[in-house]
C-alpha cells in the first residue's frame, strides 16, 4: 500500500472515530428500551391476572388457574408495583444524569431529553397511583399523584384531579372528560371505568366492562404464552445442550464439538490494511458519515419532513437507508478483494445441500439462554442506561402490517445477509492470519457489537456474535450464521409486535 493511501486511511479513520465515539457516548446518557419492554410485559401480566378460569367452558378451570398463576406469578399486582417503581427510579436517575450533562451544554437535544424524561416520570407516577389504589393502598396512591411535577400539561393534571375523588374518596368526579380523553393502557383504563360504574350503580355498563376485561385477559394470556413459554422451552433445551457440550469438552477434549484446532484458520492472501480499508470505508464511513449527511439533505431538497412521518414511512426510510449502506459496503468489499481473485477455498461459501439448518437452529437454541444470562448481568451493570437500537422502539410501536413487514425485511433478511458477509464471511477469517481462531471469533464479535452503537448492547451482542462466529467456523457455510441471525431478529420482532399490540 502506498504511503498516500495509508495517510488517507488514517485521516478517514480519525474522521470516522469522532461520530462513532460521540454516538457511543450519547448512548451512555440514554435510557434502554428494556425498561419500557418490561412495562409492556407487566401490563400484559396485569390483564392476564384478571382472567376468570370459570369463563373457559371447554377447559378445566383448575388447569387454567394453574397456568395463569404460572404466567403471572403469585402476586402479579405487587410485582407490577415493584416493576413500575424500578423503572421510575431508573428514569429519575437518568433525569439527573441528563441535567448534569446539560449544565455545560444546554443543547436543544438535551432540553428535549429532559422534557421527555420528566413526562415519562409523571406518567409513571400516574399509573403507580392507580396500581396502589386498586390494592386499597390509598395513602401510597395519593403520594404518587402528588409527586407529579408537570405544570405545563393540563391533560395530566386534569386526569389527576379526576382520579383523586374516584379512588381516594369513592365519589363520582364532577368532570368525567379527563377520564375519557386519557391515553391509558387497557388495564388501567378498564380499572378506572369499573370503579366508576360501581360508584354509579350502573349494572349494565359494569357488566359490559367486566366482559371486556375477560376478553382482554384471555388475549393477554395467549400472548404471554407465546412470548414466555415458547422461548423458555427453547432456552431450556438450549441450556441442556450447553451442559452436554461442556461435559463433552471435558471428556473428549480435541474430539468435542467445542474444540477448534489451528487447521480451522483460513488462508488469507491480503493483509491487515485491506481489512482496515473495508471496514473504515465500506462500513463505518458510509454508515456513520456519508448516509447521515446525504439523506437528510436529499429529503430537504424534496421538501420532505421526516419528523412528521407515520411509522410506515419511517419503516421504508429505515429499509432504504440500510439497503444503501449494504450496497456501498459490499461494493467496497468486492473492489478491495478484486485483485486477489480467485479466492482460496472456504471463502464466502454458500452450500445449500449441507447441514447449515442444524447449525443455525442449534446455535439459536444455545444463544437464547446465554444471551439472556448476559443480559441480566448487563442490567446490573448499566442500571437502565446505555441506550438501545432505535429500530426496536419503532417496531414496538408499529401495529401497521405493512410497516411490520418492512421492519421484518430489514431486520430478518437484509441485516443477516449484509452483517454476516461482513463480520463472519470477511472479518473473522481475515483475522485468523494474525491470531488464533478463537481470538478472531471474539474480536470480530466485539466489533460486531460496537457497530450497533449502543453501550448497553455490547455484552449481549458480543455474546451473540461469538456464537455466530463459532457456528460459521464449524459449519464453513455462511447460510448457518445467516439463519441464526435471522431467527434471533425475527424472534425479537415477534416479541415486540406482541408486546406493542
Amino acid at each position: 500500500m502506498s504511503n498516500v493511501k495509508r495517510v488517507i486511511l488514517i485521516l478517514l479513520t480519525v474522521i470516522t472515530l469522532v461520530p462513532l465515539l460521540s454516538s457511543l457516548w450519547a448512548s451512555f446518557q440514554e435510557p434502554q428500551i428494556q425498561g419500557r419492554l418490561e412495562l409492556y410485559q407487566t401490563n400484559l401480566v396485569l390483564q392476564a391476572a384478571e382472567y376468570d378460569p370459570n369463563s373457559a367452558s371447554s377447559t378445566s378451570p383448575e388447569a387454567i388457574a394453574t397456568l395463569v398463576t404460572q404466567l403471572t406469578g403469585q402476586d402479579p399486582y405487587g410485582n407490577a408495583i415493584t416493576q413500575y417503581q424500578n423503572v421510575l427510579s431508573s428514569s429519575e436517575a437518568n433525569l439527573r444524569l441528563i441535567q448534569g450533562s446539560s449544565a455545560n451544554r444546554r443543547s436543544s437535544a438535551n432540553q428535549k431529553a429532559i422534557a421527555e424524561t420528566r413526562s415519562l416520570i409523571d406518567e409513571l407516577h400516574l399509573k403507580l397511583g392507580i396500581l396502589y389504589a386498586t390494592q386499597q393502598q390509598f395513602d401510597a396512591a395519593r403520594q404518587q399523584w402528588e409527586s407529579i411535577t408537570t405544570t405545563d400539561n393540563s391533560r395530566l393534571t386534569d386526569t389527576v384531579q379526576t382520579l383523586k375523588p374516584l379512588w381516594l374518596e369513592a365519589q363520582i368526579p364532577a368532570d368525567l372528560t379527563p377520564l375519557a380523553t386519557a391515553s391509558f393502557e387497557a388495564w388501567f383504563e378498564q380499572q378506572n371505568y369499573q370503579q366508576l360504574y360501581q360508584l354509579q350503580g350502573n349494572a349494565i355498563a359494569l357488566g359490559q366492562i367486566q366482559r371486556q376485561i375477560q376478553q382482554n385477559a384471555q388475549q393477554a394470556f395467549l400472548k404471554l404464552t407465546v412470548i414466555t413459554i415458547l422461548p423458555f422451552s427453547v432456552g431450556l433445551f438450549g441450556f441442556g445442550f450447553l451442559i452436554f457440550l461442556g461435559v463433552q469438552a471435558l471428556r473428549k477434549r480435541h474430539e468435542s464439538l467445542l474444540y477448534i484446532d489451528a487447521q480451522a484458520a483460513w488462508e488469507t492472501p491480503w493483509d491487515g490494511e485491506i481489512i482496515w480499508q473495508v471496514f473504515i470505508i465500506g462500513f463505518f464511513l458510509v454508515g456513520q458519515i456519508v448516509l447521515p449527511l446525504v439523506l437528510p439533505l436529499a429529503l430537504q431538497g424534496l421538501n420532505l419532513n421526516a419528523a412528521a412521518w407515520a411509522v410506515r414511512e419511517k419503516a421504508v426510510y429505515t429499509l432504504v437507508t440500510y439497503s444503501l449502506m449494504a450496497i456501498a459496503g459490499l461494493g467496497v468489499l468486492a473492489i478491495s478483494l478484486w485483485e486477489f481473485r480467485p479466492l482460496p477455498r472456504d471463502w464466502f461459501q454458500v452450500k445449500w445441500l449441507d447441514n447449515w439448518t442444524v447449525w443455525g437452529f442449534g446455535g439459536y437454541m444455545v444463544a437464547l439462554p446465554l444471551v439472556l444470562l448476559v443480559s441480566l448481568l448487563n442490567q446490573l451493570i448499566w442500571q437502565g442506561q446505555g441506550g438501545s437500537n432505535p429500530l426496536l422502539f419503532l417496531a414496538l410501536k408499529a401495529q401497521d402490517q405493512v410497516a411490520l413487514t418492512i421492519f421484518f425485511l430489514t431486520a430478518s433478511v437484509m441485516a443477516p445477509l449484509f452483517e454476516e458477509i461482513m463480520f463472519r464471511g470477511f472479518l473473522l477469517p481475515s483475522l485468523t492470519r494474525y491470531m488464533p481462531v478463537w481470538g478472531s471469533i471474539i474480536l470480530s464479535a466485539f466489533l460486531f457489537a460496537i457497530a450497533h452503537m449502543s453501550l448497553s448492547e455490547v455484552l449481549p451482542l458480543m455474546t451473540l456474535g461469538i456464537i455466530l462466529g463459532f457456528v460459521y467456523v464449524k459449519s464453513r457455510n455462511l447460510l448457518a450464521p445467516m439463519l441464526l441471525h435471522s431467527l434471533w431478529n425475527s424472534g425479537t420482532l415477534l416479541s415486540l409486535f406482541i408486546l406493542g399490540s
